[in-house]
């Protein structure tokens, strides 16, 4: 069942990797012939936010209230505790990665009801939605602590908050997908 779901993993993170690889490309040619675009980990980051809070914000609404304590294998966190990560990892990352204060929140238990654990997932991605519109790329470069006392660059926290969300949205559509339920990101557009 680990590798099983470690493949699922894996090839869940490589279409959301090739999917974005597609995106961009079917925009370079026309990107060619425009101007050099101002702080563009910034702009790229507010770019991706868009698709990663619909998908995500439209996963944790697709799973049914009664399994948000589901968990595929004993060793897995279930899925309360994934939104839970997420709301604190939006937190966390947004506001290291734009140079902000992180919220001041009440920190969700993933036992919470689904609701409130939805309206914490949506206020996250409202903070960061406020904090990379402040984001420029000139402070990339500063030494932070990353987390547990790590230090890196800024622009290591962009990073993490990028392959983050593809992480995390991966792992709820797996979670979906082993309930039966079509995660947003493969569900049949009109």
């Amino acid at each position: 069942m680990k590798q099983v779901l470690a493949g699922l993993s894996f090839a869940a993170l490589c279409c959301g990797l090739l999917f974005s690889s597609s995106a961009i490309a079917a925009t370079a040619p026309a990107a060619q012939n425009a101007e050099p675009i101002k702080d563009p980990v910034s702009t790229g980051l507010r770019s991706m936010l868009s698709r990663t809070r619909t998908n995500t914000l439209g996963a944790i609404e697709a799973m049914p209230a009664d399994k948000f304590d589901y968990k595929p294998t004993p060793e897995q966190m279930t899925f309360g505790h994934l939104v839970v990560h997420m709301i604190g990892f939006n937190n966390s990352f947004c506001a290291k990665a734009a140079d902000v204060p992180a919220p001041k929140v009440d920190e969700p238990k993933e036992t919470d009801s689904k609701d409130k654990l939805l309206a914490a997932a949506t206020a996250s991605f409202d903070f960061c939605s406020d904090a990379l519109g402040k984001m420029d790329d000139s402070k990339l470069g500063d030494n932070i602590d990353i987390f547990g006392g790590h230090q890196g660059p800024r622009a290591m926290a962009a990073l993490i908050l990028s392959s983050g969300w593809a992480d995390h949205y991966s792992t709820a559509a797996i979670y979906l997908r082993l309930n039966g339920i079509v995660p947003p990101s493969a569900q049949k557009k009109h």
